[in-house]
């Protein structure tokens, strides 16, 4: 996640790795440091095989014990999976609370709210439920808007709306080969 202010990254939720920040679907996210420590002794794992815990095992695949694949979290909750349910509440929350924390850092004064990539592009249900937990401002999702599926960026917010939110389609692999053509000029 990242906070922009005046046209640039302001914070990410990304440390000196993409491990730090909101759990990923495989990737932890923040965790307490001693978990490594705790998990050295307790399972007598290596640091590398916990390194490859952390980033290849856990996230939402660690904690729903499903999938890293959020459409397959959401067919699980479909059918009454309770891990499925703990597992979206817990990225819900995550989401939120860094958000929360972006806004605090910028005054509360948010020009918009944007959702971009896999889960924020395509999960509706995520959307609704991360606007329906950011209570230090009016931000309203227009459903009819918000269920519209396209490829294209999107304001989904209602005009009652004190911050605008949109949904922005991302292409990575365009920007990496973008990047990767000026640098090789």
């Amino acid at each position: 996640m990242c906070a922009i202010k005046d046209s640039k990254s302001f914070d990410t939720s990304m440390g000196l790795t993409p491990l730090a920040g909101l759990m990923m679907g495989t990737r932890s996210g923040d965790i307490d440091p001693s978990i490594i420590k705790f998990i050295m002794d307790n399972k007598k794992m290596s640091i590398d095989e916990i390194d490859t815990l952390l980033n290849k095992e856990s996230g939402m695949k660690g904690v729903s014990g499903i999938s890293s694949d959020m459409r397959d979290v959401d067919d699980e909750i479909a059918k009454g999976n309770t891990d499925a349910i703990f597992t979206f509440e817990l990225y819900v929350q995550r989401a939120v609370d860094i958000i929360a924390q972006y806004a605090n850092k910028l005054g509360n004064q948010l020009d918009a709210l944007v959702f971009t990539a896999g889960i924020g592009e395509n999960d509706v249900t995520f959307r609704e439920e991360v606007v329906k937990k950011l209570t230090f401002d009016k931000i309203i999702i227009d459903s009819e808007l918000n269920n519209v599926r396209s490829g294209k960026p999107r304001l989904i917010s209602t005009p009652e709306s004190n911050v605008p939110v949109y949904v922005i389609p991302t292409n990575e692999e365009l920007m990496i080969a973008q990047d990767n053509k000026e640098l090789n000029k």
